[in-house]
């Protein structure tokens, strides 16, 4: 069996006082609701082999978000296994974002479970611009890595 596979784009800016900041979204659904820490995404989502995982950053992005991709050149950041075995690709995209315009897609679930109601959820329930340091905690362990590769192709560059 093929471990599932997703892929996302991750927002970058550079802040007020010259460090990066990164766009995370808040995972949606009554699982994630009182949670904060380990509980924060890339925007992304699962792709099948007749999709480029590119293609699928970008639509996730913008099913997620509600919102088009912003242009300008995508930073590939590679990919990452999740702690469930799923396998992340991540691009950066260095762009300003305003989350109060966010429209974040839905889903369905069983809920509570074996109620037999069915509910709809927010894929996700907010989105923040954060520091490397708070990303750090807020992202699910698995991601983690984005970011530091992020901050590591900033250095380079000498912005970061």
């Amino acid at each position: 069996m093929t471990a599932k596979r997703s892929a996302g784009l991750l927002l970058f800016r550079t802040a007020a006082g010259g460090g990066a900041e990164v766009l995370l979204a808040h995972m949606g659904g009554p699982f994630w609701a009182r949670r904060d820490a380990g509980a924060w995404s890339v925007p992304k989502g699962e792709y099948e082999a007749d999709e480029t995982p590119e293609a699928a950053a970008r639509r996730e992005f913008a099913e997620e978000l509600g919102l088009p991709v912003p242009g300008g050149p995508l930073l590939p950041l590679g990919e990452a296994r999740q702690s469930g075995g799923k396998v992340v690709a991540v691009w950066a995209v260095e762009a300003d974002l305003d989350p109060s315009l966010v429209v974040p897609g839905t889903f369905t679930m069983e809920w509570p479970r074996g109620s037999g109601a069915v509910r709809e959820f927010p894929e996700v329930d907010r989105v923040e611009w954060c520091t490397p340091e708070e990303a750090a905690v807020r992202l699910v362990t698995g991601q983690r890595v984005f970011v530091d590769r992020l901050l590591e192709y900033l250095r380079g560059r000498g912005a970061g």
